[in-house]
């Protein structure tokens, strides 16, 4: 009972924690958007305000699934899933003869991926989209008889399958693993994920913004610098390790684990900012105010999740 009350105490505090840097977020944007009204008006405070309002909304909906537990996790992640998948084929168009394979991927596919997290089946959550849809696609575009690009045409479809339903669907899968002396608390562990990720996310662009002066791949995103990228990965390591009180691991094995993530969640930028940069368009979508897409917002959780739930499965379960 001790234990439970422990569980609680933790998960309480960490999520007043983070509720309380919004309300401290929305203060100063609130401030920033009086002293700049009127003829002052100014578009970037106007740009954070919007996106302090998408934080609320999106760390109001994890919390209503955490409170639901596992069926509420995997659930909003197989939301995600749909809307990023969506935005995906969407930017990457196909074919008329294409629909039925995008059938089964929105509407099995998806739903199975995520109905194995939820039975907490890891032998076939593992290899069921990198080995039987991948298989499956193909030979269902080749049944229709279109050739025209039909590679590229199931690249394209596998690759979207692969970043927005495979990779995802490893954060909620956070959830089955099973730790020793850490039983029940493994949501503490996908908020851990969750914040650290997200939370370099903006730091870098803070610092980048603020400091940024060389660009890490200027024809690819001018806007990620090596300054930003440095002091972003540098000061959520900190933050990771500051947390290591709500995860099975020590202060320096939580370091390493955010150093390993923000990395990963790094390169899924870049990766979908190349695809951005190769269709012409800014965001994804517009799905969140002030945040672009669904999947302008999980590109770095795509690669970063993976990492992270074979990393823990491998040295702590």
């Amino acid at each position: 009972m001790s234990t439970m009350t422990n569980i609680d105490h933790d998960l309480m505090l960490l999520l007043a924690g983070i509720f309380g840097i919004l309300v401290i977020a929305s203060v100063i944007g609130g401030i920033l958007a009086l002293w700049y009204s009127g003829e002052r008006r100014n578009a970037t405070i106007d740009n954070l305000n919007a996106r302090i309002r998408g934080w609320w909304m999106i760390c109001v909906i994890c919390v209503l699934a955490i409170v639901v537990g596992l069926v509420g996790s995997v659930i909003l992640f197989a939301v995600m899933s749909f809307f990023a998948l969506r935005e995906f084929i969407t930017l990457t168009p196909t074919r008329r003869s294409d629909h039925e394979a995008l059938f089964w991927c929105f509407f099995v596919f998806i739903p199975a991926q995520y109905l194995l997290v939820g039975m907490q089946w890891y032998g076939l959550f593992a290899v069921f989209i990198p080995v039987y849809v991948f298989l499956f696609l193909p030979a269902r575009i080749a049944l229709v008889g279109d050739t025209t690009h039909f590679l590229a045409r199931t690249a394209k479809i596998q690759w979207g399958m692969l970043v927005t339903v495979f990779a995802i669907s490893h954060a909620p899968a956070l959830l089955m693993l099973e730790i020793p002396e850490y039983e029940n608390q493994n949501i503490k562990l996908l908020l851990f994920l969750m914040i650290v990720v997200q939370m370099s996310d903006v730091l870098q662009y803070v610092f980048g913004k603020l400091w940024g002066k060389r660009p890490i791949v200027p024809k690819l995103s001018p806007n990620k610098t090596v300054e930003g990228f440095v002091g972003g990965i540098l000061v959520s390591v900190l933050l990771g390790m500051s947390l290591f009180w709500v995860t099975p691991f020590s202060p320096r094995e939580a370091g390493l684990m955010s150093l390993a993530i923000t990395l990963m969640g790094f390169i899924g930028g870049l990766c979908m900012s190349a695809i951005k940069r190769d269709s012409g368009v800014k965001d994804f979508g517009g799905i969140i105010e002030g945040h672009g897409g669904m999947l302008d917002r999980i590109d770095s959780l795509c690669f970063a999740a993976p990492i992270f739930f074979h990393l823990t499965r491998y040295f702590y379960t």
